[in-house]
């Protein structure tokens, strides 16, 4: 394995996507934009050992469509191969969505306001990744995690049925990652931060674009470091995750946001996931400058269904492609999966991996709507009513399909 290292070399970049015109733009409730409350952003980071390149864009956006074109124009213009590009969305509810839908995905469709801003994103998809490695400069790398209670299972049985509420006592993983870039003087690069929450502290009657609570973790750390780093949330298995506490109840208006209890809600939590990432990032003392850097993609057709959840609306296909990444960082194993993935999924994924340092983005490179565990089939719940995959197929295509990369790549 040695002879596969090489010096670490990282550059990070963040370029501003909040809209200039909000006309035509909707949350993904379907309401139109009047305002701007805080602005949206999306960050790069890039990674090479001199053997190999690898990239991490996150945005603070509902989510993106298939990526495949702008990771091949990554990849013609800054020779970063293009299954070595993880691009993800924050999932945040009250911020535009970026590209077309793929057919079969449980996705909300925009119009021509969409389709403009859309290459609008791109374009700065292609200039933050280019900024990034033009950054570059001798780095090590360290991995932590730490622990944060502020999501909760989202599914609670009433005498209605299934809703979707606060259940504490349902599956709700608390970790907290953080990967760390410095230079070899110690001066912060990037981190990027992995948490299982929707950003959906803002709800429904928010009518201004906001980051939302992962906006406010990012701004956090980027603030702590008197912006000298770059912070790039990615989402974890939040599939069945909320935040313990929104502004849902409280209407939101322009010119009332800064009284608006959600935005103080979305700060506090944004600032409780910040604080532990930062907790976790000053005690990393096992830093490396020497990667063995891999990355790896693959697609899986699987069979597709209808999602049974009235108002859901899907193209009718046979199969939905299935998107599993790998980057592998030494032994730290940053996996991606292109949907809203459960708890008990990832679970599962990190009790059978090799590798301690497992974590998972989702809603990367695509976003094909919630993928549940097959148990979960036998309930109800949002996500289950909205899978668009038969059952019996999507857990075992991402724990099977993620632990035989990160076996492979370990050989």
């Amino acid at each position: 394995m040695s002879s596969l290292r090489g010096p670490l070399r990282a550059g990070a970049a963040k370029v501003d996507i909040t809209p200039r015109d909000l006309t035509g733009l909707t949350n993904l409730f379907g309401r139109p934009f009047e305002g701007v409350h805080d602005p949206i952003f999306l960050r790069a980071l890039v990674l090479d050992n001199g053997l190999k390149r690898a990239a991490i864009v996150a945005a603070d956006l509902v989510e993106f469509g298939d990526t495949r074109a702008v990771r091949e124009q990554i990849e013609r213009e800054t020779g970063i191969p293009a299954r070595a590009v993880v691009i993800t969305a924050s999932h945040d509810h009250n911020a535009p969505r970026v590209g077309k839908v793929t057919p079969g995905a449980t996705a909300q469709a925009g119009g021509p306001a969409t389709e403009k801003y859309s290459e609008f994103v791109y374009q700065q998809v292609v200039a933050a990744v280019r900024q990034a490695q033009a950054a570059q400069q001798p780095a090590r790398v360290g991995v932590g995690r730490g622990s944060a209670d502020i999501n909760t299972n989202r599914d609670v049985f009433t005498p209605q049925g299934w809703q979707v509420g606060v259940n504490l006592d349902g599956p709700s993983d608390k970790t907290v990652w953080a990967v760390k870039l410095e230079s070899l003087s110690g001066e912060p690069i990037a981190v990027l931060m992995n948490y299982a929450v929707h950003a959906v502290v803002l709800g429904p009657d928010n009518r201004l674009v906001t980051g939302d609570l992962p906006g406010a973790a990012e701004r956090f750390v980027e603030r702590y470091y008197q912006d000298g780093v770059v912070a790039l949330w990615t989402m974890g298995a939040a599939g069945d995750q909320n935040p313990k506490y929104s502004g849902w109840n409280t209407s939101l208006r322009q010119g009332a946001e800064e009284n608006g209890a959600g935005y103080l809600l979305a700060d506090a939590q944004g600032a409780i996931i910040g604080a532990e990432v930062i907790r976790v990032v000053s005690q990393m003392d096992a830093l490396a400058s020497e990667v063995r850097l891999e990355a790896e993609q693959k697609v899986i057709a699987c069979p597709a269904r209808v999602p049974l959840r009235n108002g859901t609306r899907v193209e009718r296909v046979q199969a939905v492609d299935l998107r599993l990444g790998l980057l592998l960082i030494n032994q730290i194993a940053i996996t991606a999966v292109s949907g809203e993935v459960v708890t008990n999924i990832y679970q599962h994924l990190r009790a059978v991996s090799p590798l301690t340092n497992t974590l998972m983005i989702t809603i990367a490179n695509d976003r094909l709507g919630y993928i549940v565990d097959d148990a979960g089939y036998d309930t109800p719940t949002f996500a289950t009513m909205a899978t668009p995959i038969e059952r019996g197929y999507a857990e075992a295509a991402i724990v099977n399909g993620l632990l035989e990369m990160i076996e492979q790549h370990l050989c």
